[in-house]
């Protein structure tokens, strides 16, 4: 009965973060935006306690690392993409940035599920480039080149030590 209830922790956690990202992309289509963004945030503290407690409670599983990553791509990925373009001025390039953002956010986590690293990530986390832009919606703020930027920063061969 424990080891039931200690495996699921960790990905109450992670659905937690899931839910924080549907609704922030819920808050963004009702144009409350500030709200949409600071969802992203919650859903990165939630992100950061997940995978601790499932390496405290010794509960670590495949099920619980792919479902992290699909909370990721919506929680740091859509929903950050989203509040960019529902703030930024219509162009080409915030077209392509709105697109490539949770594009590279996908192919970034799908690398780390095939070939994981040990004490660094390669690319930046999609959370790290995720914040930034909720960061940036907190305060109505958008900027194409931050987020084409971070999007190509997250596909990058760059070493990114794990915190």
């Amino acid at each position: 009965m424990y080891s039931q209830i200690a495996k699921a922790i960790p990905n109450l956690f992670t659905i937690g973060n899931l839910l924080c990202g549907v609704l922030s992309i819920t808050f963004n289509m009702s144009g409350f935006l500030e709200v949409a963004a600071i969802l992203i945030f919650f859903s990165a503290v939630l992100d950061l306690f997940d995978g601790r407690i499932a390496r405290k409670l010794k509960v670590n599983s495949e099920f619980g690392v792919e479902l992290d990553s699909l909370a990721d791509i919506v929680s740091f990925g859509v929903a950050p993409a989203l509040l960019f373009h529902s703030i930024a001025a219509p162009s080409i390039l915030t077209s392509i940035a709105f697109i490539l953002f949770p594009t590279m956010g996908a192919l970034r986590l799908a690398r780390f599920s095939v070939k994981p690293t040990i004490g660094y990530f390669k690319g930046l986390p999609i959370p790290a480039a995720g914040l930034p832009l909720a960061g940036m919606g907190l305060f109505s703020y958008s900027n194409a080149w931050i987020t084409l930027i971070l999007a190509l920063l997250m596909v990058s061969p760059i070493k990114v030590k794990k915190l």
